[in-house]
């Protein structure tokens, strides 16, 4: 999905024309926002010795999408939001780019959850309680108050704390992939395909939520020096970094410790890793970095999408209460509605189920950027086979992780849907109701 006020600090941070360097930090750091620290260990326990595999496909399904991302952001330099592609795309159909802008809300809710029980989890395992899940959901409430008052105050972080931030985790991540590929003993990939072909494609479906923040850099168009140039290769270069990364941490993972290992410690798999590896400092060190990067990305997300909803409210395309602000101009009511929902899914979902969940929107909301962009060929100037093979390339993984799900937990599948169906619906009956009714 596409963040397209996260990176609002962006825009101010960079008063000079951004170049290369800035635009793959920005994609990077997107990325690497509490993805990997997520789903190492949900990889591992369903594509086994495969799961370095697995990430590399969901590099190659992040580059399908990047690449419809990059002809509409080349082509639009204005907002970049996915629901305003649509909007392009279906302009006598407002009802389309309606369920795409509640989707990705809905996806923003999804990603909050996610980060907030990673820094529940591996912040329980720092205090000495990995196997207890509720101090894992005590951390995970007391992490969304906290920026919840954060941003509700008006409180901001400053560039220069979020940048460091950023390229602290991606040092800690690649010295740790450096010095950790050393010590990977090769003959625990043996047979490499232990569960099978298709175990590695369904892992490479259900982690795909880690790539989700590339689409940052479409945000940044009209401060970019040389956007022709530079956008293509800040979004395919900060995609192929991040997915270099993924991989070699999940080589570590799967050459250093047993299967048994990481399945148990699913929720904070990579400081298991780090152990071995590193030592207890090992652990504590990545913990750390989980963190700091989970903090940031609930901080930055709930500010971003707090403000997207009260300009949708402010649109007349949600109900017009979460346009309210407070003196220092703080959408209130939306950070409100938005705290209680990510609040009540960390609670009652499993890190499976958030992660399922999350991709599975990711992806939905990719595809109609896709169907955008074919429509809209003629002034993006997309490739017709390169857009369709994204875009099929991108159906079956969503039919993958819908399959696996049909037949696991078919009442997990039916209640995803239905936030869908019901998503929908309220989108629709809203937009049909006169302007002057929806902006009351």
């Amino acid at each position: 999905m596409l963040f397209r006020h996260r990176n609002a600090k962006i825009h101010r941070l960079y008063k000079e024309k951004l170049g290369l360097k800035e635009l793959i930090a920005i994609g990077v750091g997107g990325m690497i926002g509490g993805g990997i620290f997520s789903v190492l260990g949900i990889a591992v326990g369903l594509a086994g010795n495969g799961a370095p595999i697995s990430f590399l496909i969901d590099m190659l399904i992040a580059l399908a999408a990047g690449y419809h991302y990059v002809k509409l952001c080349l082509t639009f330099r204005d907002d970049g939001a996915s629901y305003t592609y649509l909007k392009r795309a279906f302009p006598d159909k407002l009802f389309i780019s309606s369920i795409e802008g509640w989707v990705v809300i809905l996806g923003y809710i999804g990603t909050l959850a996610l980060y907030s029980f990673t820094f529940g989890a591996y912040g329980a395992d720092l205090l000495g309680y990995p196997s207890s899940n509720l101090v894992r959901m005590v951390l995970s409430v007391l992490v969304l108050l906290f920026f919840y008052y954060v941003n509700v105050k008006g409180v901001r972080s400053s560039g220069v704390t979020e940048d460091i931030i950023v390229y602290v985790k991606i040092l800690i991540l690649s010295l740790f992939a450096v010095i950790g590929i050393a010590r990977v003993d090769v003959h625990r990939f043996v047979p490499l395909m232990n569960k099978g072909v298709l175990p590695v494609f369904l892992g490479a479906a259900v982690i795909f939520v880690a790539y989700e923040g590339f689409q940052l850099i479409t945000n940044a168009v009209a401060e970019t020096e040389n956007p022709d140039r530079d956008i293509p290769r800040g979004i395919y270069g900060s995609i192929m970094i991040t997915g270099l990364i993924y991989f070699l941490l999940a080589v570590i993972a799967v050459g250093t410790l047993s299967y048994h290992q990481i399945v148990t410690a699913k929720e904070y798999a990579l400081a298991m890793v780090a152990q071995p590896v590193l030592g207890v400092f090992g652990r504590v060190l990545i913990g750390i970095a989980a963190l700091m990067a989970t903090s940031s990305a609930i901080n930055s997300t709930m500010f971003g999408a707090s403000r997207m909803m009260a300009e949708m409210g402010e649109q007349g395309i949600m109900p017009k209460f979460l346009s309210k602000r407070n003196k220092k101009l703080v959408p209130v009511a939306a950070l409100t509605v938005l705290f209680i929902l990510s609040l009540l899914f960390s609670m009652l979902g499993s890190l499976s189920i958030i992660a399922e969940f999350s991709s599975l929107t990711f992806l939905m909301v990719s595809i109609g950027v896709s169907i955008a962009n074919i429509k809209l060929k003629e002034k993006t100037h997309a490739h017709k086979g390169i857009a369709l093979a994204g875009l099929i390339l991108m159906a079956i993984t969503s039919t993958t992780i819908i399959g696996y799900l049909l037949k696991t937990n078919p009442q997990e599948i039916l209640v995803i849907f239905g936030l869908y169906v019901s998503v929908s619906v309220v989108a629709v009956t809203y937009m049909s109701k006169p302007f002057e009714i929806r902006q009351q």
